[in-house]
């Protein structure tokens, strides 16, 4: 909606009535003149109001006064958007720690009645409620055990919601018939939940993937600094006796914590211009143009080999090996045993004595390049 302003005043001039002339210049007799008379003309003006505005100088101060005029849409200045500070609009700085144990801290303790209470409860009628009551009450147990790792890994809210988990399955599987606190059999579950975190996100390349691995990832360097305090040398036999692991493991975990994850699109050199990664110095998968060659003169020399022996077979060996040993979908004994006249078994007899014909053939001729499986 346009606000209309009526003005009262335009403007009042703010250059001096009378300016000195400038030093160093001559005026003309009509300049001289013409300026006594605009200086008359101007004291007279001052006393009323000028609809014609004169050329302002660039220090006049502009005055003006009006009303608004509102029309009939609704509108209100109170509807327009008011200006925020700068200094109340600037972002504050949020703790994410603080803020959830403020949360934490809502959820009241329970008694040691009121926990055997509410697990009974859980245990006979699976209320997700009293899950929930007792799962809520041991928040700050999470807390107190993910800052004993806060060291080994840097974002101790991850721990937190990693150690939530372990403690709502602590929660799912305790039995209050057993006489144990249930932040004490939380905390077992709480722990394992923190340290299968840690081990899974150290490092891109997950370095435990066996008991034994994460055995040594966890103890493998306290245990050589224990060694090492006790005046004995930490080599890799001791390590593995006293951790009861295999010596390989103790090399293999050795290796992995003492050097970090490797690139393989990192620059490793410069070659004809062009930057050269560890991806171009891998062998590929792929065979390469001289194992190609190789397997194919090997398969045409074996063919040509297969068709020589093929000439010494008559009867019921070459049925069997056109329509068993070489064929690309061969029939079954059954089949040949029918056709024969004879029985399975009879059939199965002649392709093992045909088969081991084969072989001293093809071992006579290739030696041990070619093996001839039963």
């Amino acid at each position: 909606m346009p606000i209309v302003l009526r003005f009262s005043q335009l403007a009042k001039r703010a250059t001096p009535k009378n300016r000195a002339p400038s030093k160093g210049k001559k005026r003309s007799p009509e300049q001289a003149a013409v300026e006594k008379e605009a200086g008359s003309s101007s004291s007279e003006s001052d006393n009323s109001e000028s609809e014609e505005v004169d050329e302002l100088d660039p220090d006049a101060i502009i005055e003006a006064s009006g009303e608004v005029i509102a029309d009939d849409t609704g509108f209100s200045l109170d509807d327009s958007p008011i200006a925020v500070p700068k200094a109340e609009r600037a972002l504050a700085r949020v703790d994410a720690l603080q803020l959830y144990m403020q949360e934490v801290q809502r959820h009241p303790l329970l008694t040691a009645e009121e926990e055997h209470r509410l697990a009974e409860h859980y245990v006979k009628t699976g209320d997700v409620n009293a899950a929930a009551r007792l799962v809520t009450a041991n928040l700050r147990l999470v807390v107190k055990l993910a800052f004993e790792y806060r060291r080994a890994y840097r974002n101790i809210m991850d721990l937190i919601q990693e150690g939530n988990i372990g403690l709502m399955q602590a929660v799912k599987r305790y039995d209050p018939y057993r006489g144990v606190k249930l932040s004490s059999y939380s905390a077992w579950w709480i722990r394992a939940y923190i340290l299968r975190f840690i081990l899974n996100n150290w490092r891109l390349v997950k370095l435990g993937t066996t008991q034994a691995q994460r055995k040594l990832f966890f103890n493998l360097n306290k245990e050589k600094a224990r060694l090492s305090a006790m005046g004995i040398e930490p080599t890799h036999a001791e390590v593995a006796l006293r951790l009861n692991v295999d010596e390989r493991d103790v090399v293999e975990m050795d290796r992995r914590l003492a050097s970090g994850d490797a690139s393989l699109d990192v620059s490793v050199g410069d070659s004809e211009g062009r930057q050269t990664t560890r991806m171009d110095l891998l062998s590929a998968a792929a065979p390469g143009p001289d194992q190609l060659t190789e397997g194919y003169e090997l398969q045409e020399l074996v063919r040509r080999h297969l068709d020589e022996f093929r000439t010494t077979l008559l009867g019921k060996e070459l049925v069997i090996f056109d329509k068993r040993l070489v064929a690309e979908d061969p029939i079954t004994l059954q089949q040949l045993g029918d056709e024969f006249g004879v029985s399975r078994e009879r059939v199965r007899q002649l392709e093992a004595r045909l088969t081991g014909k084969l072989r001293t053939f093809l071992t006579e001729v290739l030696g041990d390049a070619v093996q001839v499986r039963d």
